[in-house]
């Protein structure tokens, strides 16, 4: 609840403004109902009837734009915290550290980006005002009928309890039984996605049966825990919401009247009166439901929010320091992610400007990881990394993000023209600039053959087309420094050609550090480091490695046995 006060803070105002509104908008619902007892007590004592219809008229005016006014502001209000949330939302994730986005679920931030927030929608621009009319509208009516006479607004509410004891019932252990019902409906997930991607299969084998009995075995076992628990909740539901349907509550209330009118209590008139409100209030009881489950849902949301809103952001320095050249120096650095396990140790390192550096090594040994301290994806845990002399963690991000570029297996290609793609990292760049990257890239004439060339929006590229596009975004940004995690690992033959020639203009003059799992594509490199377990274990060129008959000697021989037959 906490984080959901904190989150409507900025339009608090808004909404309370609404929730006035709507407070007077409710008691004036209510004039009408009782308006109607009015004009037949005037009726039966011959008075004049015009005073009341006309009290009646301005209530209705006053209601509907109160309604309404209230409905306008708490839907302005929601409009502006959707704003001021997603703003800061942007601006939070535009500072966390690139290696945040590795290990974050992209599913977890779309659903605090826009589920969570779409969930405050109905709390913030309905709930509120709805709330306070389901509160205000039945105690200003009890309120009339305490006026009247004390014994009408017991009666109104006489076939309360009757429900309020039922619900209770029916709740018991709501939240156990959400629990059982959401891990049920998981197998059925987990049962539908086996049974979809495994259908090739099964059916090769001759399985089908056996996978779709399995599905029908998860949806069986889910129905019958759920009608198990809804059944009699339902039989219980359809028995005692009769006590507060309309024909019931008004039998209840005409019966009583008929017993308070004999006994003198009250008129006639009165027990009329009492009728209609006695009718009105049960109606709020759903809605006050409602509002309860849309409150639940909500302070979930937020909590989400806050948290996704509470990511650490990366260090930025009081004082950056402008890098003098282009070296890359890894010196004594450890990292590790969780605090405890190292993935690196001790690594040593220098690349110089306008040379390649290829980091080998097994699965885990830490290649990925120790190129992607260069942009800061994460700090280091011990030692340095430093760019030009200057400590990355001492450099301004922007400037940090002109000086390395990088280019990833998993290519991201954002929803925008082919153009805007490649002219991410430089905005300002001429169409000519633009096609040059791409014809250095060696990726113009496939987008020349678009429906729309370079102005094609969401255009089909495959898996090595696509890289090519990513390799022009680089090519355009003119980083010094580049990062290249092996870009051929899912291309096919022709397309793995391509790349590495534009790959070779694009390492021009560069410093480069790549990450190779291809051995064969980094055979002429200046310096070739091969890691282990997180540790330096060798480094020189193709040919020192070679010679020396150590641990890349031996992963050459098995890359020449699988490449060669």
């Amino acid at each position: 609840m906490n984080a959901l006060q904190e989150l409507r803070r900025p339009v608090v105002w808004w909404t309370r403004a609404g929730i006035a509104l709507g407070a007077v908008g409710a008691v004036t619902t209510l004039v009408p109902f009782i308006g109607i007892a009015e004009l037949g007590r005037a009726l039966l004592n011959g008075g004049d009837t015009t005073q009341v219809a006309v009290v009646i008229a301005v209530a209705l005016v006053v209601g509907f734009l109160c309604n309404g006014g209230a409905l306008t502001l708490t839907h302005v209000a929601d409009a502006k915290l959707q704003a001021v949330l997603r703003r800061r939302i942007v601006e939070r994730l535009g500072k966390v550290p690139l290696g945040w986005y590795s290990d974050t679920n992209s599913g977890a931030v779309r659903k605090a980006a826009q589920d969570d927030i779409d969930e405050l929608h109905h709390l913030l621009a309905h709930h509120d005002v709805e709330m306070t009319g389901a509160i205000v509208l039945p105690v200003a009516g009890i309120g009339y009928l305490c006026w009247l006479d004390w014994r009408l607004a017991l009666l109104a509410i006489v076939t309360l309890p009757v429900y309020v004891v039922a619900y209770g019932f029916m709740m018991r252990g709501f939240a156990d039984k959400m629990r059982q019902l959401d891990n049920g409906f998981s197998r059925v997930s987990t049962a539908i996605v086996e049974f979809v991607h495994g259908i090739t299969v099964v059916k090769v084998f001759g399985q089908a049966g056996k996978a779709h009995r399995s599905y029908q075995r998860a949806v069986g076992e889910y129905g019958e825990r759920y009608a198990g628990w809804v059944q009699p909740i339902l039989r219980l539901e359809a028995l005692t919401s009769m006590a507060l349907s309309a024909p019931v509550v008004a039998l209840v209330s005409l019966a009583g009247g008929t017993w308070f009118v004999g006994n003198g209590w009250v008129s006639p008139i009165d027990v009329l009166a009492e009728v209609l409100v006695a009718i009105v209030v049960p109606t709020t009881l759903l809605t006050l439901n409602q509002g309860m489950t849309a409150q639940r849902k909500a302070v979930a949301a937020a909590e989400r929010i806050v948290q996704l809103l509470d990511t650490p952001t990366l260090p930025v320095p009081e004082r950056p320091e402008e890098p003098q050249g282009h070296q890359v120096e890894f010196d004594d650095v450890s990292f590790s992610y969780d605090g405890t396990t190292k993935v690196l140790s001790g690594v040593s390192l220098m690349c110089a400007p306008g040379t390649v550096t290829a980091l080998v090594g097994s699965s885990g040994a830490g290649k990925s990881t120790l190129a992607k301290l260069v942009p800061r994806f994460y700090d280091v845990t011990a030692g340095a990394v430093r760019i030009g002399g200057v400590d990355v963690r001492n450099i301004a991000p922007d400037v940090l993000y002109r000086k390395v570029g990088f280019v990833l297996q998993e290519v991201q290609l954002l929803h925008g023209t082919v153009s805007d793609n490649i002219r991410l990292g430089r905005p300002q760049a001429t169409d000519e600039e633009v096609s040059e990257a791409a014809k250095a890239a060696r990726i113009h004439d496939r987008i020349m053959a678009l429906p729309q060339g370079y102005d094609t929006v969401d255009a089909a590229f495959s898996g090595g087309e696509a890289q090519r596009v990513s390799i022009a975004r680089a090519l355009l940004a003119d980083t010094p420094i580049l990062v290249l995690d092996e870009a051929t690992a899912y291309a096919d033959p022709e397309s793995e050609a391509q790349i590495q020639d534009a790959l070779s203009v694009l390492a021009r003059g560069r410093t480069v550090l790549v990450i190779a799992h291809r051995l064969a594509t980094i055979a002429g490199v200046d310096q070739i480091v091969v890691l282990d377990e997180g540790a330096v274990v060798e480094r020189g060129t193709q040919e020192e490695l070679l010679a020396a008959g150590g641990r890349y000697a031996r992963m050459w021989e098995a890359h020449s046995e699988v490449v060669v037959p």
